[in-house]
């Protein structure tokens, strides 16, 4: 059992609790209206003795008969209606409703059980009978189904324990210690059997030779009273006579050892008990037998608290928590009807652990509830579970449609190069009139400004013949506040002019007039290197009056207003082809570039021929697709979920940029939020409790996703993630956290793999070739930063473009030194053409 019970199950159910000699059979009703409820109907029946030692076809078929019998009197054999069965026999569980019976025990000789699954056994004899049918959901034995019983009173029950004719425990360990189960995520109740301690010798030093001659595993007092006997025979008792009624076994039973040490003249009681078992007791004889009692249970209780000690602080190291709050659901007719066991075994567990708070519940209604509460669980678990994955299937892409997507990219990019379809195109496919790539020949100080969002660098860039070694940075980072994003254009650039005097300042070069390249990371449309004109602003920017102007002469005309310094501005790039050129340095098949960032977007090298916005058929140029346009048209429309349109009808631009919201890092959080709310709403998570700061726009950060998908992130390190949120989450709640988490940005991955595969076929069909060696590359932290994301887009790539040997190379200098080498590089032709 993987899940504890709460509040939330509801619903008609049935038990069966087979366990002894008589069973019960039982119809439940949970009912969630704000006020936890269970209405229980029952009706005990007998297994006669004949049965338990005959076939298992006919204990089977007594057990159906008599759960029909019950059904009849109540009047439901017309529903299937979800059954528990409780089956406090040793088994080895592979399922929860798969079950396998290891030895009977408990007078039961059944045969042809044994080794068998015995829930498989109860659906045969059902189906035999024909009459009914029944789901049987799940099986649990008498310890978890208490804890179930109790943890529905109480959420912080995480361990069962029955202290009765046997003894045994349960308890909530985390997965990723169960390694005969496969998964790490979450919790499941292990069934200890610990009546099985010491078998293998490792309680010998503690054995007596009473425990030697009983050899039971048992905590029942009433079976070690073989002291007596000992004690006769040794003449210390009874004048060293004894009655063949305190000869015969377990004739002293637990009820009598309760009854001495409960009564408030216990040794008037003993001397009864050992008047009804033929001996003729002394006074003294009745003292020491009183005695000899609470030394039993005293112990009996002691060695249980030791166990359950052992229990609460493994549960306490495996959620690292300086003190653990835990309640532990007890039955069992020693617990409760021995007038001092209870409060012995509560008080030694106290003083073993007292870094633990801990309750002890008494289960009041039996194993059988519990069997129910079980399936009541594995119930709402189910639906919850099919709710879930049929919310987020919308979200999972097949081969095909990534297929699809990819095929779709390739006529957006054919529409946005062709002169004919351009204007209506969403890909626009823009002309960057970067031709060539640097060769190594490059030389001299180049300044560069690399602007794309609320922060933007200046750099000085020192480029010395050579490749890799060649290259010396200097940079600062420097702030846009909002009132200028905001604000006019005249003050936007008059802001960067200043930044630029600090910077040149700052480096002891002030008045010195440098080329300078300007990584400009907003959709343009470029006429030449050196002029660029902003089509709309994204990531936030408003200033007015850029909009359809030439960003290069807006730069130059704050740097005149400011008349400190002059520069000679010789190349205008997005900050994906800076990524490109960068990497080219390091790489010569390097003629791709990829953005994965708050935003996305790629560049690659056309064919000019292919390039029909401007005119020349010889040789190549870097094309920059803006390809966060991509499905502005509606040719995505058949993949955006519900959470994509939420998304995109609140951002600044609606309907706009759809692939771009679908995988980048400014739009992935919200898209998780907003499943998270719908989730929640259904009451599929947080209980149907939404925070109001879940409610606030943009509070669930990307980060987030890359911080809950970390391999080595606990979920205890979940929660309290979701805890700073002000989200209040269970275990389970985070393992959902996390699953949405991982199904939206794989999606992202994914997509970004489809267009990116797109891309290099493109370009091995431009070139005629069988396959393709090629570099892309890549920049942006939702690439470098999530754990998963720069693997599952490259797993893609390979899947959608089998004839391209793609590598990819990070870029580790950032876009800013790749505007420099463009401008290195049109330097360097500009002077070949002048000689």
């Amino acid at each position: 059992m993987s899940r504890k019970v709460h509040s939330g199950e509801h619903g008609e159910f049935l038990a069966l609790d087979l366990g002894g000699t008589n069973f019960r059979v039982l119809r439940v009703r949970v009912t969630d209206n704000g006020l936890q409820k269970v209405e229980m109907e029952n009706q005990i029946y007998a297994i006669p003795e004949d049965i338990m030692q005959g076939s298992g076809t006919q204990l089977f078929d007594h057990i159906a008969g008599c759960l029909a019998n019950f059904m009849d009197k109540l009047q439901i054999k017309d529903k299937k209606l979800p059954l528990g069965f409780t089956f406090s026999f040793p088994c080895i569980q592979t399922k929860l409703d798969e079950s396998y019976l290891v030895s009977w025990t408990k007078g039961f000789k059944s045969r042809g059980v044994e080794g068998r699954d015995v829930v498989t056994l109860i659906r045969k004899a059902i189906q035999r009978r024909g009459d009914f049918d029944i789901d049987i959901v799940a099986m649990v034995n008498d310890t978890v189904a208490t804890m179930m019983t109790c943890g529905y009173d109480d959420q912080n029950c995480e361990i069962g324990l029955i202290v009765g004719m046997g003894s045994n425990a349960c308890y909530m360990e985390e997965m990723r210690h169960i390694d005969m189960v496969e998964g790490d995520e979450g919790r499941m109740c292990i069934n200890m059997e610990w009546g099985a301690f010491g078998d293998d010798g490792t309680l010998d030093d503690i054995r007596t030779e009473f425990d030697k001659e009983i050899d039971m595993g048992s905590l029942n007092p009433g079976q070690q009273l073989l002291i007596l006997v000992k004690m006769a025979k040794e003449e210390l008792l009874f004048r060293g006579n004894l009655s063949p009624e305190l000869l015969a076994t377990g004739r002293f039973e637990t009820k009598d050892v309760s009854e001495i040490e409960g009564d408030k003249d216990g040794i008037q009681k003993a001397r009864e008990v050992l008047v009804r078992l033929g001996m003729d007791p002394t006074q003294e004889d009745c003292v020491a037998t009183h005695r000899i009692c609470q030394i039993v249970s005293t112990r009996s209780a002691s060695l249980c608290a030791a166990t359950l000690a052992a229990v609460l602080q493994r549960i306490k190291e495996n959620k690292g928590e300086e003190r653990l709050r835990s309640t532990i659901g007890v039955d069992g007719s020693v617990y409760k009807k021995h007038p001092h066991f209870a409060k012995r075994l509560q008080k030694t567990v106290r003083r073993l652990v007292p870094n633990c708070d801990i309750r002890f519940l008494c289960s009041e209604d039996g194993s059988g509830k519990g069997a129910a509460m079980v399936t009541a669980v594995a119930y709402r678990l189910a639906y919850q579970h099919r709710a879930r994955l049929k919310t987020l299937e919308p979200l999972k892409l097949s081969h095909e449609q990534l297929l699809e997507v990819k095929r779709r990219m390739k006529v957006e990019m054919e529409r946005g190069l062709s002169k004919e379809t351009h204007a209506s195109a969403p890909v626009k496919m823009l002309p960057t009139y970067v031709c060539a790539t640097p060769d190594g020949t490059e030389k001299g100080d180049f300044l560069a400004l690399d602007l794309g969002g609320t922060n933007f660098r200046v750099l000085l860039v020192r480029v010395r013949n050579g490749k890799r070694r060649g290259v010396e940075m200097h940079n600062k980072i420097y702030s846009i506040p909002q009132d200028i994003m905001h604000g006019t254009g005249d003050e936007l650039f008059d802001h960067i002019v200043q930044c630029i005097a600090d910077f040149l300042e700052y480096m002891g070069m002030k008045g010195v007039s440098l080329p300078l390249g300007f990584t400009f990371s907003f959709p343009c449309q470029q006429n030449r290197l050196d002029e660029s004109i902003l089509l709309k602003w994204t990531k936030g920017f408003k200033a007015s009056g850029c909009e359809g102007e030439d960003v290069v002469t807006l730069l130059k005309e704050a740097i005149h207003r400011r008349e400190e310094f002059d520069l000679d501005v010789v190349a205008v790039v997005n900050d994906t082809v800076g990524t490109m050129m960068t990497c080219g340095y390091e790489d010569p098949h390097c003629e791709v570039g990829l953005i994965v960032g708050t935003g996305s977007n790629a560049c690659y090298m056309e064919e000019m021929r292919n390039v029909e916005l401007v005119e020349g058929e010889e040789g190549r140029m870097c094309v920059n697709t803006e390809w966060g346009a991509f499905g502005d048209n509606g040719c995505l429309d058949d993949f955006c979920t519900e959470f994509d349109v939420a998304v995109d009808e609140l951002s600044l631009n609606p309907g706009k940029q759809r692939f771009e919201k679908m995988m980048s890092g400014m739009y992935l959080g919200e898209i998780v939020r907003n499943i998270l709310i719908d989730f929640t709403k259904r009451g599929l998570l947080f209980r149907g409790r939404i925070s109001e700061r879940l409610k606030t726009r943009g509070i669930f950060e990307t980060k987030f996703l890359s911080q809950i998908e970390s391999d080595c992130l606990a979920l205890q390190q979940v929660r309290a993630i979701l805890q700073h949120l002000g989200l209040e989450s269970t275990c389970d709640d985070s393992i959902i956290v996390k699953e949405v988490c991982t199904v939206v940005a794989q999606r992202a991955a994914q997509l970004c793999g489809a267009g990116m595969a797109a891309v290099v076929d493109k370009i091995r069909e431009n070139r005629g070739l069988d396959t393709l060696k090629v570099t892309v590359g890549v920049d942006g932290t939702l690439y470098k930063l999530h754990p998963h994301f720069a693997k599952v887009m490259r797993e893609t790539v390979k899947d959608l473009a089998p004839k391209c040997d793609v590598s990819f190379l990070e870029s580790e200098d950032g876009s800013g030194k790749g505007a420099a080498l463009i401008t290195a590089v049109a330097c360097r032709i500009r002077e070949a053409g002048q000689r």
